[in-house]
C-alpha cells in the first residue's frame, strides 16, 4: 500500500486535530512507528506527547499534528533518504508495533494521553548529542530518548 501525502492545514489544541482525522491518525501512527517502534508503547506515548506539545504551540515546527509530523528535517523517519522510509510507508496493521502506534495515536488524538515528558517539544536518542541540546538538561529520559522542554 502506498500512502499519498497531502499538505496538512489547521491549528490544533494539545488533544484535538482539525481537518482530515484519518490522515492525521495515519500520519501520527506512522511517525510514532518510525521514531519509536523499538521503544514500545511508553516510548511511542512520549514521542506523541512531543508532537502534541508542538501542535499546541504553533510555530516553525507546524500548526497541526500532521504538519508537525511531516515538517521537513524534524522527524528522521520522514526524510526521503532515510533507509526506513519505504518501510514506514508500507507498514500496516499486520505489524504488532504499528497496531500499538495506532492505539497510541487514538489515545493522543482523543485527549487521553498523559504527558510524561513534562511539556517537551524536543527529544533525541541517548546515542547522540545534537548541538541544540548542548547546555540543556533533559526534563525526562524515557527508554533510549532524552526529552527537553526548554529549547527555544
Amino acid at each position: 500500500m502506498t500512502i499519498h501525502r497531502k499538505p496538512p492545514t489547521g491549528h490544533v489544541s494539545r488533544a484535538a486535530a482539525f481537518g482530515d482525522q484519518a490522515f492525521t491518525r495515519d500520519t501520527l501512527a506512522r511517525t510514532l512507528w518510525g521514531e519509536a517502534r523499538s521503544e514500545g508503547r511508553e516510548g511511542m506515548m512520549a514521542v506523541a506527547s512531543v508532537i502534541l506539545n508542538r501542535a499546541a504551540k504553533p510555530g516553525w515546527w507546524g500548526r497541526s499534528v500532521a504538519d508537525v509530523c511531516l515538517r521537513p528535517w524534524q522527524f528522521s523517519c520522514w526524510l526521503a533518504d532515510d533507509p526506513n522510509r519505504a518501510k514506514l510507508e508500507k507498514v500496516d496493521e499486520r505489524d504488532v508495533q504499528f497496531r500499538i502506534a495506532l492505539q497510541v495515536a487514538d489515545q493522543a488524538l482523543g485527549g487521553g494521553l498523559p504527558d510524561y515528558t513534562f511539556g517537551a517539544t524536543h527529544y533525541h536518542t541517548v546515542d547522540i548529542a545534537p548541538n541544540w541540546a548542548r547546555g540543556h538538561t533533559p526534563c525526562a529520559v524515557i527508554g533510549r530518548h532524552a526529552f527537553y522542554n526548554d529549547i527555544a
